[in-house]
């Protein structure tokens, strides 16, 4: 089930694992497994992907970036297949990416000779893209009657689906602030009136979507397949230069 209606719908190029993650989803509709199952599976994956670095199994490490990837496409699937939908879910999901995505820089930093402090430069570059990604995916989503599990702006924990507890969605929504408030606060302070905007071209869609998880980790799992770990870091620092671009563009072409 897409999140756009098919007029809307865009070439999304960080969503290659799309595909395969609905047929997982399609295999699992009539189990009792959950989309919160297979997030915690990709949660593993990561895992599996970091240690694989660590012992330069790198093959390995590419495959289980990949699959993480198309597990993480396969959680959302799942719950609009068994409609089930879910703030607790969603939240999870996020704050799974968040952590997995330091943790990805932290041990790439720790198997080259890269400044910590770039790390981190690299990490708050790749979260800054994410959002900017997915900032204006969810607008658009909001704005044509998508998928709206995702709100564009999360400023109050929101109320309980069915089959939800609200404390439950309450502490989840209070892990994800303050995990990505800062994130979020920066790139809402550079393009206010996103919102008020019309509906995104599809072609600007297909070019914000290069900040994409999916794309960073088929971009991390490539430089595996090469032996070029140590340009990882350095790479996603210069790339977070295109996040004022694309703003640019957004606020002063498509306004």
């Amino acid at each position: 089930m897409a999140k756009l209606p098919k007029q809307y719908q865009f070439l999304d190029v960080s969503d290659y694992g799309r595909s395969p993650g609905h047929w997982i989803a399609d295999s699992l509709k009539n189990t009792r497994l959950t989309p919160i199952h297979v997030t915690t599976l990709f949660i593993v994956s990561g895992i599996m992907a970091i240690v694989s670095m660590l012992y330069e199994y790198n093959v390995i490490a590419a495959f289980f970036l990949i699959l993480k990837s198309i597990l993480d496409a396969a959680d959302g699937e799942l719950a609009r297949i068994k409609r089930t939908p879910s703030y607790i879910g969603r939240y999870y999901d996020s704050i799974a990416d968040i952590i997995l995505n330091f943790l990805f820089l932290f041990t790439f930093w720790y198997i080259t000779d890269i400044s910590i402090i770039f790390m981190l430069l690299a990490f708050v570059g790749i979260q800054l893209q994410g959002t900017v990604y997915n900032y204006y995916y969810v607008i658009l989503r909001n704005t044509v009657k998508g998928d709206a599990t995702s709100r564009v702006f999360e400023d109050s924990a929101p109320i309980a689906m069915a089959g939800e507890k609200q404390r439950t969605v309450n502490i989840f929504y209070r892990i994800y602030d303050i995990l990505y408030i800062v994130f979020d606060k920066t790139i809402y302070f550079l393009d206010k009136d996103a919102s008020n905007s019309k509906p995104f071209p599809k072609w600007f869609m297909t070019l914000i979507s290069v900040f994409g998880l999916g794309f960073q980790l088929l971009f991390m799992a490539i430089m595996l397949l090469l032996n070029l770990e140590e340009y990882v870091i350095p790479f996603f620092i210069g790339y977070s230069m295109l996040i004022l671009v694309f703003i640019g563009i957004r606020r002063f072409v498509l306004k």
